[in-house]
């Protein structure tokens, strides 16, 4: 019998938390179980700081970024005693089920905490940066992508006007699915990322071509792209060409905040409703995703950060439309 739920958001906050907060908790109301919320991620298990959440407690949270749960890193949690004290808690709390909403780093916590504790734990993908196994979208990054994509149509008009180059510097320290799709939605002339090699000296013939042909110029840059970052491209434009007219734009934390999108809304329900009821179908330690408008389980160990080759269509796509 699943009497009593728990749930944490952990690790790094991105829109559309609330949504699966919101549907976690109606959904367990609906089956008359009842919802805990450690606050803080793993730290709140820890030190036991809980509250329970109802239907009116979880109203007119939807349409709101970050998430009412607060999230953090837990170091303490990385410890033998932190996960021992944990999984007294859960105990102490009869806690017969637990969501965590969080990345890789969340669900391999989920692992350890199992060897501790009886306690059903299942998972729904929270990052911006959609670099998890089994779900074709994490919640957060369908909002973090339009996020981004409205922010550079608003740095073109900058660069129309002035004839400037604009090195847009967007989140992905290991992967670059953010700078891909918002460089293919905006227009941007080139695109750095991890997953792709470079051709400097293509790239620096490309940009001598721009003048003649393009009144604003915008190159989007991963932060974890082999180039160094945005300065770095900007330092290698301007060494070459020092006449142009350079700028740079450094994203940052704005990709992470934000109401969430409708899809996002929509995936996050989705995800928290099934996470539920796959808790209360017996399943343990696996990841809510969805994978071709389909539920799909994929157990944590599986569920980890990936670092596959872009999509050759979409690299040539770019390619093509940039010209």
């Amino acid at each position: 019998m699943m009497n009593t739920i728990a749930v944490i958001t952990s690790g790094g906050d991105s829109p559309g938390l609330n949504a699966c907060i919101r549907a976690i908790t109606r959904t367990a109301a609906y089956y008359n179980i009842q919802t805990l919320a450690f606050l803080r991620g793993y730290e709140g298990i820890i030190n036991n700081d809980v509250q329970v959440l109802t239907r009116e407690s979880v109203s007119n949270i939807i349409h709101k970024g970050g998430t009412i749960l607060k999230t953090a890193r837990s170091k303490r949690f990385m410890t033998e005693e932190g996960v021992r004290l944990a999984a007294e808690n859960l105990k102490k709390n009869k806690v017969d089920g637990l969501v965590i909403i969080g990345g890789d780093g969340s669900f391999k916590g989920a692992l350890e905490l199992a060897k501790h504790c009886d306690v059903q734990i299942m998972g729904c993908p929270g990052t911006i940066d959609n670099d998890l196994l089994g779900t074709d979208f994490t919640i957060g990054y369908d909002t973090a992508i339009n996020t981004v994509v409205e922010v550079i149509d608003k740095i073109r008009d900058t660069a129309e006007s002035h004839d400037r180059i604009f090195v847009v510097e967007v989140m992905g320290r290991d992967a670059g699915l953010i700078a891909l799709r918002s460089a293919i939605a905006s227009g941007a002339e080139a695109l750095l990322v991890p997953e792709m090699k470079h051709d400097v000296e293509s790239l620096l013939v490309k940009i001598r071509g721009w003048r003649q042909s393009k009144a604003s110029k915008i190159v989007v840059v991963a932060e974890g792209d082999e180039s160094g970052g945005a300065f770095k491209v900007a330092e290698l434009i301007k060494n070459n060409w020092p006449d142009f007219d350079l700028r740079v734009s450094i994203l940052g934390h704005m990709q992470r905040g934000g109401n969430p999108s409708c899809m996002e809304r929509v995936n996050a329900s989705i995800m928290g409703y099934h996470s539920v009821l796959a808790l209360m179908e017996g399943k343990t330690l696996q990841m809510t995703g969805i994978i071709n408008k389909k539920i799909h389980f994929t157990p944590f160990e599986h569920a980890l950060k990936h670092h596959k080759a872009l999509d050759k269509d979409l690299e040539k796509l770019i390619e093509i439309l940039s010209s």
